[in-house]
């Protein structure tokens, strides 16, 4: 696939206010600095589209982004970390979930994993909700140039391991840098093969 056009298109934090489910959406969410908005950049291939911060937590919104007129990546807040009172983190953990539970036209949740480190509590759990809520989902290791590729594989590896505790089988995975544009063509042909499937769900708006 190539991205011809890339355009922010809203903010939100009620699902009401949501674009009309008519176009295929992916959802990309993570633990807060994660590289998330970088790897947003670099998929659509444009760089101040996502807004990228040193301060982790700092997407605090529902972001659509519409890619070649044709699908939306959507950009969630991060998990994890965030310096916001319990009550605001209740409300958007709420939001996030009743966002990825009820969303017809979400096709697929990118869930980004660090690569450099070993598997987190939180990601796994995350993984497990996902599992249950029977969402589709598939791995996007970020940060694959900040280290070996040996100590990158060891990781990969361990998470996958960790997945299996609980699942059958572990979903895809792709391997990224934002900085390298490793994973770029990969992670943009899996969501053109999902797209030309996708048919507008049938809603009562």
């Amino acid at each position: 696939m190539i991205v011809k056009s890339a355009e922010f298109i809203c903010s939100n934090t009620q699902i009401s206010k949501l674009p009309p489910p008519v176009k295929a959406e992916y959802a990309f969410i993570g633990r807060s600095n994660v590289g998330k908005s970088s790897l947003i950049n670099m998929l659509a291939g444009k760089k101040g589209l996502a807004k990228t911060s040193q301060t982790p937590g700092k997407t605090q919104l529902i972001n659509h982004f519409l890619i070649n007129d044709n699908w939306y990546i959507v950009d969630l807040p991060g998990y994890g970390y965030a310096r916001a009172s319990k009550s605001k983190k209740a409300d958007w953990s709420k939001f996030i979930h009743t966002y990825l539970d009820k969303r017809e036209s979400l096709q697929c949740v990118m869930v980004l994993i660090d690569s450099r480190l070993e598997p987190q509590k939180i990601d796994i759990e995350f993984c497990n909700w996902l599992g249950e809520k029977g969402l589709s989902f598939v791995l996007v290791f970020t940060k694959a140039d900040k280290q070996s590729s040996i100590k990158t594989d060891q990781n990969i590896a361990k998470f996958r391991k960790a997945l299996l505790e609980t699942f059958e089988e572990v979903p895809k995975h792709f391997l990224t840098s934002a900085e390298t544009q490793l994973g770029h063509d990969e992670v943009l042909a899996f969501i053109s093969q999902i797209n030309q499937q996708f048919t507008i769900p049938e809603i009562n708006f």
